[in-house]
């Protein structure tokens, strides 16, 4: 079988959107780790209740709004230099460890690698260029074409098409393969791996801490893997 194509999640696969803690500590002391939980959580609620309501705003909308949301509930009274020193450290985020090297291996493999993400693509393209992994991939793919976020199926098709790709149906309501080729989603976030998987992909879902959850919803992961740096073998495995 052909090599497969893949999508890759952004923010919390790729990219640690923790990895702001540290510049919280100097601003909310002991609650960094909580508000930075805070925000993300609530980042992507705004995208989901967006998605549904048709009321649409790009994803650095909603992670300011999300921003602004932690505040008050933590009763963290920032100045707005200190929020805009967030929201800009936002867009320099660091890659995880597991990343490069994951990457480098597949692009030796000669397997195609998208970034596809619910933030804007040139938010993207300077968050990938900053953690030195943007040329492994052979483009990026963003939401805001679409205006809606995952796990709107309407993202995944977009994705396929921008990839230059066409499901196949299989007769039975599912379609896997892509051209001849496998359609794959890399995501840490168990909604993307149900919404990939729902609408005719397959999915890797990445369990980056021992304690998060699969949502329980009756659809698993194609593969499931603790690094990135198993990734490769999981494909190899399932093809």
């Amino acid at each position: 079988m052909s090599k497969p194509i893949l999508a890759f999640d952004i923010y919390g696969t790729l990219i640690n959107v923790h990895g702001v803690v540290e510049q919280l500590q100097n601003m909310v002391g002991d609650q960094a780790t909580l508000f930075s939980q805070t925000w993300r959580d609530k980042q992507l609620e705004y995208t989901f209740r967006r998605g549904l309501m048709q009321n649409y705003a790009n994803f650095a909308i909603c992670t300011r709004d999300a921003l602004e949301y932690a505040c008050q509930l933590l009763k963290q009274d920032l100045s707005t230099q200190q929020k805009q020193q967030l929201l800009d450290t936002y867009r320099t985020l660091p890659a995880f460890d597991d990343v490069e090297p994951t990457l480098q291996a597949l692009k030796d493999s000669g397997i195609a690698m998208f970034g596809f993400s619910n933030g804007s693509a040139d938010a993207v393209e300077t968050l990938l260029q900053h953690a030195g992994i943007h040329d492994y991939f052979d483009g990026i793919v963003s939401v805001d074409d679409m205006k809606s976020f995952k796990p709107n199926p309407g993202v995944y098709s977009h994705f396929l098409r921008q990839a230059k790709a066409q499901l196949e149906s299989q007769g039975d309501g599912q379609a896997t393969h892509v051209g001849g080729q496998n359609a794959w989603l890399i995501s840490s976030n168990s909604f993307d791996v149900i919404g990939a998987i729902s609408a005719g992909m397959r999915a890797a879902w990445v369990k980056r801490s021992p304690d998060a959850v699969f949502d329980p919803w009756g659809i698993e992961p194609t593969a499931q893997i603790h690094n990135l740096t198993e990734l490769k073998k999981a494909l190899e495995q399932t093809l």
